[in-house]
């Protein structure tokens, strides 16, 4: 790969906060399943990632290569077959409640209005009325979403429920965000709108974000860091540190001359395994 912006897989990118035990570390890690008629599937295969706190790492590659396998460990939500999967220097060993974990779907109540859906994770921890109104009106204002708090889904559009998921996921103030094709489900202009709000709560913050897309474009202009995963088994076949001064505002750098520059690279490693 000709860009500068190229790393070994399993090397570092250098993060806000990289100081300490990382945020995650993933050493050795294996998964595999059982296909009935067909034996074990390898679908990961012996992948090391690390991540410093308060750093972006987005993760692209093949459908089915295990992305998504990489966030259901790191959720807890499953166990790695071999190695091992640690945030803060603790091993993962299941749930955990400063976690927050975004799926494609905003998957929100349809039976609850917008602020009631965002207050939900404060509900379910027992915080009182108030404080849990508060909250959730503060940030469906800075997701400029406020004026439909009394909302129910349904009269929502899709990039409005995408901001309701958003503040859901970040009512609960979750340290490590996992997210998995967040803004996939939304049209071209509605997504860089969904994107610029969501980059203007994360920055400079403390939070670690791991994020998984289909979308180059989307990647680079989000992360620290584009991790490149092979076809299954999946291996890490780059890690790709981006070069590009924060803040960033997606409605501006859409055609960055260096953005396009690092997509293209990482577009040749992983065109290969398309195929």
């Amino acid at each position: 790969m000709a860009s500068s912006a190229t790393r070994k897989p399993g090397s570092q990118g250098v993060g806000s906060g990289s100081a300490g035990a990382p945020a995650v570390d993933l050493r050795g890690v294996s998964v595999g399943f059982q296909v009935p008629g067909k034996g074990q599937l390898l679908a990961v295969d012996n992948i090391d990632l690390t991540a410093h706190q308060g750093e972006f790492v987005a993760i692209v590659g093949p459908s089915g290569c295990g992305k998504t396998t990489v966030l259901n460990m790191l959720a807890g939500l499953m166990r790695a077959s071999a190695g091992t999967v640690e945030r803060h220097g603790r091993p993962v060993e299941g749930p955990s409640r400063d976690i927050g974990y975004m799926l494609a779907r905003s998957a929100l109540t349809p039976w609850r209005t917008t602020r009631r859906n965002v207050e939900l994770g404060l509900e379910i921890r027992g915080v009182p009325k108030g404080q849990r109104r508060e909250k959730a009106m503060d940030l469906l204002r800075l997701l400029r979403i406020d004026h439909f708090a009394d909302a129910f889904p349904s009269q929502l559009s899709h990039g409005m429920q995408q901001r309701v998921a958003i503040a859901r996921t970040l009512a609960i103030d979750p340290d490590l965000w996992l997210m998995d094709e967040p803004f996939g489900a939304l049209d071209a202009q509605t997504r860089v709108k969904v994107q610029s709000e969501f980059l203007a709560l994360w920055e400079g913050s403390p939070k670690t974000v791991i994020f998984v897309t289909h979308d180059l474009s989307e990647a680079v202009l989000l992360a620290d860091r584009v991790i490149v995963m092979t076809a299954r088994p999946a291996k890490i076949k780059v890690d790709v540190r981006v070069d590009v001064e924060r803040p960033r505002r997606p409605a501006d750098q859409l055609f960055d001359p260096r953005l396009e520059e690092i997509e293209r690279a990482i577009w040749e490693e992983l065109r290969s395994e398309l195929v």
